[in-house]
């Protein structure tokens, strides 16, 4: 698993068997009952050997390490980010999926598998639906794919479809405004220049190169003004940084939206608002691409823009070309069941894609 740096303003870099058994006890009964946790309630749910006035002070100390916050309506504490980075970089322990939700998982995805694009919507929507949490997902991160072709659609008299088709049957597409009307025998001449200097090259090697590879490619004065709009949409295209925002998947909302935390209307619109921001999104899974195995991220590690959510995610692979899936939902979050079944379903897609 992927371990975060923990963020400053807080907390040791060790705790004491006491204080790890409580801090522990406090995350797990605020996971399955989203109520704050009292000393007296985790010395009925625990077996932590000291009384319930032990466990207090023990909370006091987490509290005043910055590991446990003390809603001021409520004797009881909650964890904190620093408390669930903790969690899940010391405490969490993997959990073994049960054959009936390997083979539900499996299902889900292939259920009118067929492209690519279908199926990492299956497997964000199932994802969703088995843990309860916002599904999501990216396309790979295209670097080291090939261009396989490139096809020129018009679609009026000032405007074409550019179609970029990948060796691995991935397609992108971006509309390009020309300056004139689009000239009918013109543009399959240069749909011909580009797919013979561009076709079985790398996206990394058509951004270090297509200048060069296009420049004179044609002699016509207007048809090089026209090829040269092109070049300039192809950047798009051909950028691999990071997934387009159109290339990002999401499960359904429904799935994440009947949790207690957005039972208010203000972290309701929270939710619904990230889910339009896919360029933020795109962004962000896009930098967890290189991440071999299950990557958590959690509250304010994001920034602002997810500060009140936690990210789960693991890699695919589709040959040398690498992709994300996993879940966004709140940081309290069953996150040994959540980290298993992302981690399953990722290395599923993975053998699903393998030829």
């Amino acid at each position: 698993m992927t371990v975060v740096e923990r963020p400053s303003g807080g907390g040791r870099e060790s705790l004491s068997g006491r204080e790890r058994s409580v801090l522990e006890a406090v995350v797990r009964t605020y996971v399955e009952t989203a109520e704050p946790a009292g000393s007296r309630t985790l010395a009925r749910r625990y077996d932590l050997g000291v009384s319930p006035a032990t466990i207090r002070n023990t909370m006091a100390d987490l509290e005043d390490e910055g590991y446990l916050s003390h809603p001021h309506t409520s004797a009881g504490r909650v964890p904190t980010d620093l408390a669930y980075r903790f969690f899940v970089d010391r405490l969490v322990r993997p959990e073994a999926l049960a054959p009936e939700e390997k083979m539900r998982i499996e299902e889900e995805i292939l259920a009118g598998a067929g492209t690519l694009e279908r199926m990492l919507r299956n497997a964000a929507r199932a994802l969703g639906l088995l843990v309860n949490e916002l599904g999501v997902g990216s396309a790979p991160q295209l670097d080291d794919a090939r261009l396989h072709k490139i096809d020129l659609i018009p679609v009026s008299s000032r405007r074409v479809l550019m179609v970029v088709t990948i060796h691995s049957g991935m397609v992108r597409t971006v509309y390009v405004d020309l300056p004139g009307e689009a000239p009918g025998k013109g543009l399959d001449g240069i749909e011909r220049v580009l797919n013979e200097r561009l076709a079985g090259r790398t996206f990394s090697e058509i951004r270090r190169t297509f200048g060069a590879r296009l420049r004179d490619a044609v002699e016509d004065p207007a048809g090089q003004e026209i090829l040269n709009i092109f070049v300039e949409s192809s950047e798009e295209l051909f950028a691999a940084s990071a997934p387009h925002p159109d290339e990002v998947v999401l499960g359904r909302t429904s799935a994440i939206a009947g949790q207690p935390e957005f039972a208010s209307n203000q972290r309701l619109r929270e939710l619904i608002v990230l889910t339009e921001r896919k360029e933020l999104l795109a962004k962000v899974l896009g930098a967890r691409a290189v991440e071999d195995g299950p990557c958590v991220t959690i509250g304010g590690e994001h920034g602002p823009e997810l500060a009140g959510f936690t990210l789960v995610t693991s890699g695919y692979r589709l040959g040398r070309l690498r992709g994300v899936l996993g879940v966004i939902g709140p940081t309290r979050m069953p996150y040994e069941k959540v980290i298993a079944i992302v981690d399953y379903t990722s290395s599923l897609v993975t053998r699903m894609l393998e030829p």
